[in-house]
């Protein structure tokens, strides 16, 4: 596989999941607004700096994997990204348009369990790399936890 269709597919995917949760997360704000504040849950400012930072790095990632490893790998990587988006934005529909908080909340389980091969292969194409990916497995965690404690807090309201 060409290392410039791998960081092309894989930016492609980055945008797609940018623009995608960036409209399907804006679709109900007042309804987010209205959710209880966990305790947990980070300043909202922390969202404006970790996304930004999150997709940048993902598309980094892609170009480094896309030129460092084997065909194999790449061919790994594009489909643990595929897959992780898939579940990612399967949240932002779950929860911001659905409003099923415990579905959302396996969703963000995929994604997060997808994105495990991605933090492998990123380690592997560079130990910087590795670590600066550190950041977006443990927002998926945070996020993930978020979801279910969004989803508890509704059921002790009924």
């Amino acid at each position: 596989m060409s290392r410039n269709l791998v960081g092309v597919l894989g930016t492609v995917i980055v945008a797609i999941y940018a623009i995608g949760s960036g409209r399907m997360v804006a679709t109900d704000a007042e309804w987010y607004r209205s959710l209880p504040r966990l305790a947990w849950q980070p300043p909202s400012s922390v969202f404006g700096i970790i996304w930004p930072y999150n997709f940048a790095m993902l598309v980094i990632a892609t170009w480094l994997v896309a030129s460092r490893l084997s065909n194999t790998n790449q061919v790994v990587w594009l489909v643990s990204l595929a897959l992780s988006v898939i579940a990612a934005l399967s949240w932002a529909r779950l929860f911001f348009q659905s409003h099923s908080l415990l579905a959302a909340g396996f969703a963000l389980v995929l994604a997060t369990i997808f994105t495990i091969p991605l933090l492998v292969l990123a380690f592997r194409a560079s130990p910087v790399l590795g670590i600066a990916f550190l950041p977006y497995q443990l927002w998926l965690a945070v996020a993930t936890s978020l979801a279910f404690g969004y989803a508890a807090s509704a059921v002790k309201q009924l």
